[in-house]
């Protein structure tokens, strides 16, 4: 009752206790003719005025919230047997969780239908008493229950959801709803769709209760791709089964096969029509294909093996036909159902190296114009204008090549340049060439707008076949492009082309920065990922690429040029690196030193290190293969044909902020990691070229002349000066551009450095600073000596005193044992004088004397045994003070000056004594 009366206070404070206080009267007058009225027709009556007013008035559904639901819950409890009230109760159940549709409804107003939902889901055995009409035989008892579980469901998942856990065979009555009439199987269908998702409990129950054999059987009856939105719900509710749940999986491919599910695929009939709703279902069984092969996107990677077996059996029952069939031979299909299926193929290939060996051996099309699978999906790359089946066909070609050493191999073996009039034919005639012909066709196509954006496709798929594989990387720079005529020079290399393409693509930017294309803008990225990947690991590669001195210069022009894009500038100072840290050139003009030096000369370190930073920070290298995560089909997802059609425009549409749509896709993981690695490498190699001297003297000074009339003496004396003073002043810049380099590839990331102009003093402020901190290093070390030589003196002048007392108690400790040696010359003479008088009456004097002097003795040796020990400790003490001081230059012979004296005195003194 206090949550009742919770929700009438919202609703008056809403609506105004003047404007619902019609609604409330006459609500409640209906629940009271319900509840209390005698005539069973007035009842009913009443029952359908409810059901009227709430369907049409919020202000109707909220009085109704506030009062009704026991009211109603209590003719389904106890009126089983007058079917018209309890389909009239359902009906007026469904009608308060449904909103009342308005043109606009502001995001602060109150939804009466939620709340309504809210309020029956907290009502005690409210879902048990629900689940239990399913088993009414009247065809709308069974029907609006269902529509009241759905809408219960889609508001409150988790509720429902665990008190259906909770109830006695609850999942499988709604699993037997499946096998009831069409409408109400296609209500039960939708109810498990919502109550499958993110279920896991549910999910193996579900299974256990035979879902998978209801889905198809369902599926096939509705005629499978062709068929209506019921084969959607099926196939998503399937895919809720098995999205990152192995087990299921495992379920589906050891009861039922995968070969009901291929047959989905299965294009049926001569004209391939593909409706909207075909290629939703299309699109919805690719999905399951790929939940299969990938186990989605929250997969535990700890299950490969079952990812692995699933690939193995889709293999085995010929999947790939399916999708080559989807992809690449029905061009008519729509380009989202291209994309899907040539996602799946790059999924199922990806590090299964037999599965690669099978796509490769693969022939479509139709004699004569049969062709290998792979030479048809790369002429799907060249001449595709929709950017994201660029993408997807890239991603086979991505996943065929990765860890695939023999395949990329075969694929490069098949690079043979073609003759000039080959290579410049309309790429139409591109039908009978091998898969490297038609390759090399597409990069050396042609300089004109659209060629170079076949050229930077082309560009893409090489990267993958050079990735990683030094032996693709010497074969590929063997390759020589024909001049247009032998007149204007000699065949170039290939890679020099790929350089030239791409200042070409500058030159076609106008003033204002922006390409004549918008599919161009990334041809920068596309050429110079080519490259990077090209000189990794390769020092044959640096050197080809050096060859041509342009090279150098255009890669610091670019890398300085602000209208280029961040990660086009962040990949040239890569590249520019990596001419660095491989470059095994003895050539002095091309070696690491003269490129770091020309590096410093034109931009800077601290620019240059800039670029990583700025690349680093991109969205491009943070939305990390973004590109390849799709989000499942659902109802709303595909709504309209109008969301499939223009799914390739909305992608772009999504990726606006980024450099360009495709960057998301090309910058893979891997290179992104390959970059990183990259630029530790080339900052420690830049301060290690910093600190290596150049081993050639271009210039002989004039001072390693001998003058006239100058002695063979004298001018090798001159001449050990000179090289002593270069010497001095080499170590002296060594050490300097050291300091300079390694400070710059720490601080290279500091925001300041950005806006910081290069003046031509540089060097010298630099020299000033590196002096300054050397100046107050000394003065610290300085301080530090000092404080040290004042605990040093401190330490001394307290062990001298502690000398001094050490001295005055031995001289105390002398006294005592004179005193007692005179002590026992006076017994002697007693005990003589003793004996004298009479012996016979004492005892033995002189064993009483020996006994005496003995323990004296003993005692005396103690005290002088104890006393050497601390002089001894003492002693090492004052070494070491003294060796210290010494060290610190202080005289040691002032300091101890009068202590010798005393020590003298003393033994002076005891001298004396022993006289007497």
């Amino acid at each position: 009752m206090d949550l009742v009366s919770g929700y009438k206070g919202v609703f008056g404070l809403v609506f105004g206790n003047e404007n619902s206080s019609n609604e409330d009267s006459y609500v409640e007058g209906l629940l009271d003719r319900i509840s209390n009225g005698k005539l069973a027709e007035d009842r009913r009556n009443a029952i359908t005025e409810l059901l009227a007013i709430v369907s049409e008035s919020q202000a109707a559904q909220l009085a109704f919230g506030a009062m009704g639901f026991p009211v109603l819950l209590s003719v389904l409890r106890e009126e089983r047997d007058d079917i018209e009230m309890v389909r009239g109760a359902l009906e007026t159940l469904v009608s308060a969780l449904t909103p009342i549709g308005h043109a606009k409804e502001s995001s602060n107003e109150v939804q009466p239908a939620l709340m309504n939902t809210d309020l029956l889901s907290r009502e005690a055995e409210s879902i048990s008493l629900l689940l239990s009409l399913l088993t009414e035989d009247d065809f709308y008892v069974r029907y609006y229950t269902l529509q009241l579980l759905t809408a219960l469901l889609s508001n409150s998942p988790q509720r429902l959801q665990e008190a259906i856990l909770t109830i006695p065979r609850g999942i499988t009555r709604l699993m037997d709803m499946l096998m009831d009439r069409e409408v109400i199987r296609n209500e039960a269908l939708l109810l498990l769709t919502h109550l499958t998702r993110e279920a896991e409990e549910i999910q193996k129950i579900v299974v256990f209760e035979g879902a998978f054999e209801k889905i198809f059987s369902i599926i096939k009856e509705e005629g499978g791709s062709d068929g209506g939105v019921v084969v959607q719900d099926c196939l998503e509710l399937l895919n809720n089964l098995l999205r990152s749940n192995a087990s299921n999986q495992v379920l589906l491919r050891e009861t039922i096969g995968l070969d009901t599910l291929i047959s989905i695929l299965k294009l049926r009939g001569s004209g391939y029509t593909f409706t909207q709703q075909k290629t939703v279902n299309l699109l919805s069984a690719l999905e399951t294909i790929n939940l299969l092969i990938k186990g989605g996107a929250d997969a535990d990677p700890g299950k490969d093996l079952n990812k692995q077996t699933n690939k193995r059996t889709l293999i085995q029952k010929k999947v790939l036909d399916h999708l080559l069939m989807l992809s690449v031979e029905s061009q008519w299909a729509p380009v989202a159902v291209r994309c899907a299926a040539l996602r799946c193929i790059g999924d199922l290939i990806a590090g299964e190296s037999k599965n690669c060996d099978v796509l490769s051996s693969k022939l479509l099309g139709e004699e004569p114009q049969v062709e290998p699978a792979l030479n048809s999906i790369l002429r799907i790359i060249l001449r595709t204008s929709s950017m994201q089946e660029f993408i997807a066909a890239d991603f086979v070609f991505k996943s065929f090549c990765e860890k695939n050493a023999d395949g990329q191999s075969m694929l490069a073996s098949t690079l043979i340049p073609q003759p000039y009039s080959m290579n410049h034919a309309p790429l139409e005639e591109d039908v009978n060439m091998s898969f490297g012909s038609m390759l090399l066709h597409g990069l050396t196509l042609g300089e004109n707008d659209g060629d170079l954006e076949v050229c930077g496709r082309a560009a893409s798929v090489l990267s993958h076949v050079l990735k990683d594989n030094l032996h693709c990387k010497e074969r590929v720079l063997r390759i020589e492009i024909e001049a247009p005529l032998p007149s204007l020079g000699a065949p170039e290399p290939l890679m020099h082309r790929m350089v030239k393409y791409l200042a070409l693509a500058s030159s076609m930017k106008s003033k204002d920065g922006k390409s004549r294309s918008p599919e161009n803008s990334c041809i920068h990225e596309i050429i110079l990922k080519l490259l990077v990947t090209w000189l990794a690991d390769c020092p044959g590669a640096v050197h080809c690429f050096l060859d041509a001195r342009p090279h150098l210069t255009y890669l610091l022009e670019l890398l300085s040029n602000l209208s280029e894009t961040v990660c086009a500038r962040g990949l040239a100072a890569v590249l520019l690196g990596e001419c660095v840290i491989y470059n095994k050139s003895t050539d002095s003009a091309n070696d690491a030193f003269a490129i770091v030096d020309m590096m410093s000369k034109k931009i800077g370190l601290s620019m240059y290190f800039l670029k990583f930073d700025e690349m680093q920070k991109s969205l491009a290298f943070v939305n990390v293969d973004s590109s390849l995560n799709h989000k499942s089909f659902t109802r709303s997802s595909a709504a309209s044909m109008e969301d499939i059609a223009d799914s390739d425009n909305k992608d772009v549409s999504e990726q606006k902020n980024m450099d360009h749509p495709i960057l998301s896709s090309i910058l893979d993981s891997y290179f992104v990691n390959l970059v990183k690695r990259l630029e530790a490498d080339i900052r420690e190699q830049i301060v290690e070229v910093f600190s290596r001297p150049k081993i050639k003297v271009a210039v002989v000074p004039a001072e390693l002349e001998q003058k006239l009339g100058e002695s063979d003496g004298e001018y090798i004396k001159r001449l050990k000066a000179f090289l002593e003073k270069q010497c001095s002043e080499i170590q002296d810049l060594l050490s300097r551009n050291a300091t300079l380099a390694e400070d710059l590839a720490r601080t290279s990331g500091g925001s300041n450095l950005q806006s910081e102009p290069r003046v031509g003093g540089s060097s010298d402020k630099v020299q000033i600073n590196v002096l300054s901190r050397d100046l107050q290093e000394a003065s610290k070390r300085l301080e530090m000596l000092k404080a040290e030589k004042a605990e040093f003196e401190s330490e001394a002048t307290k062990n001298r005193n502690l000398a001094e007392k050490m001295e005055a108690d031995l001289r105390s400790l002398s006294d005592a044992y004179n005193s007692l040696e005179q002590s026992n010359i006076d017994l002697e003479k007693q005990v003589k004088a003793l004996k004298s008088g009479g012996a016979s009456t004492f005892p033995d004097v002189e064993a009483i004397k020996a006994e005496a002097r003995e323990e004296a003795l003993k005692e005396s040796e103690g005290e002088l045994n104890d006393l050497l020990v601390c002089l001894g400790q003492e002693q090492s003490k004052v070494d070491r003070l003294t060796a210290r001081l010494l060290e610190l230059g202080e005289d040691v012979d002032k300091l101890l000056e009068g202590i010798g004296d005393d020590v003298g005195n003393i033994e002076d003194d005891e001298d004396d004594e022993d006289t007497e």
